[in-house]
């Protein structure tokens, strides 16, 4: 029997590590840079940790999650989303004591069982940014800016930025109603999910794909007519801010979050290199969330960004990073033992250095160094163990030079 990968999940073979080495790198530089720090939380959950946050109706919580009953009789689900887990942890250890303003971020694998697609599996991996304490517009120009930095840094082409506000949870409750009743003569066109969705939650119809009932839509109400003064207040200040950084966008009023806890600013940057599901990372306030989970009134704001599609979208030669990479080539074996000090040497000096040991040829070894990426190749043979030199070819303009063991350290140094 040929064991194989299960369906919806993937290895990162060592030939992609590199990318998403980079990838986690330039998240942590960034979110450092801001101030934030790492959480990390355990793979499964209390279920209705999930159906609380998520929402029962949801295709995630209803249809998605893995499941399980444990042997207390709990019931224990593989984390689907990492949003809820870090309010979770944010109550349990009471946070908010311990700093009015907490800014957190993670990444890891979470887990679906949707269909598996260009992008989407059922073992995948997301990061995110979470700020819990300020309620301010100056706390959603910042999750947007680190967002915006991450994708920038990493070269993602054709990026831009949609951005809408959803308002308080009084304008949510009117706009609600106001698309029941605009929805519910034309009920007879709707989908079945859509009809059920006008009935529980009717701004999750505004998500639909379906090109139907997208026609529908030109017509409906916008929520921007609901907006109270202090709404459009708090939106016009964080789209201020965002020009003040320089950082474009565009407005968008069809885009909403479905679930009641999310408030205010909502923003999703997209890429057209994903194509018709363009979503590189979604985001928004959620004010309502810890209230949700038995918490204090705190508002919240982040985002959450798929790593595989992020890494599906970067240009294959924005992948590639400068290399530092050395191979060590020694073709005596009696000298194995000052060929590994001479490795380890170079290393020293901040250089990955690798060196054969199969025992092959010369020209092999160059071959793999060309392939593996190096940089430059040092070679130890019989006149350079006698003489007390070393041989270095530079892979990237083919000269290669002699120098003495004792100029190593400045040879590589300069």
């Amino acid at each position: 029997m040929a064991f194989q990968t299960i369906k919806g999940t993937h290895d990162i073979l060592p030939e992609d590590s590199t990318s998403w080495q980079k990838l986690e790198h330039i998240i942590h530089d960034v979110a450092a840079r801001f101030g934030y720090s790492e959480i990390r939380t355990p793979i499964f959950e209390d279920t209705s940790l999930f159906s609380r946050s998520v929402g029962e109706d949801t295709d995630i919580v209803s249809k998605e999650m893995y499941t399980w009953q444990d042997r207390s009789g709990g019931s224990i689900t593989l984390r689907p989303e990492l949003t809820a887990p870090v309010a979770r942890a944010f109550i349990q250890h009471n946070l908010g004591r311990k700093s009015p303003l907490q800014r957190m971020y993670y990444m890891g694998p979470l887990f679906r069982r949707e269909r598996p697609q260009k992008g989407r599996q059922r073992q995948f991996h997301q990061f995110g940014i979470e700020a819990f304490g300020s309620k301010f517009p100056e706390q959603d120009a910042e999750i947007i800016a680190i967002g915006y930095i991450i994708f920038s840094k990493l070269g993602l082409k054709d990026l831009s930025l949609k951005l809408n506000s959803l308002g308080s949870g009084e304008c949510r409750s009117h706009y609600k109603k106001a698309l029941q009743d605009y929805f519910n003569p034309l009920k007879n066109q709707l989908s079945e999910t859509s009809q059920k969705r006008l009935e529980s939650n009717p701004l999750r119809i505004l998500d639909t794909k379906n090109p139907d009932e997208q026609t529908l839509l030109a017509e409906a109400p916008s929520i921007a007519d609901f907006w109270s003064e202090d709404d459009q207040k708090h939106f016009s200040h964080v789209q201020d801010l965002l020009s003040s950084l320089e950082i474009p966008f565009e407005l968008d009023s069809r885009m909403v979050r479905g679930l009641d806890y999310y408030t205010r600013t909502t923003f999703e940057f997209i890429s057209s290199n994903l194509g018709a599901q363009d979503a590189v990372c979604g985001g928004g306030r959620y004010d309502g969330l810890v209230e949700t989970l038995g918490g204090k009134p705190t508002p919240a704001i982040g985002f959450a960004a798929g790593m595989e599609r992020i890494l599906m979208s970067i240009d294959p030669q924005e992948k590639s990073t400068e290399g530092n990479s050395v191979y060590l080539i020694n073709l005596v074996e009696s000298a194995s033992g000052k060929a590994l000090q001479v490795a380890n040497e170079i290393r020293e000096l901040g250089f990955a250095v690798t060196m054969d040991t199969l025992r092959r040829s010369l020209k092999a070894q160059l071959r793999d160094a060309n392939r593996i990426g190096a940089i430059k190749v040092v070679i130890m043979g019989d006149e350079e163990i006698k003489n007390q030199t070393l041989q270095i070819k530079d892979l990237t303009t083919g000269e290669q030079e002699e120098i003495a063991e004792s100029d190593l350290v400045k040879h590589f140094v300069v």
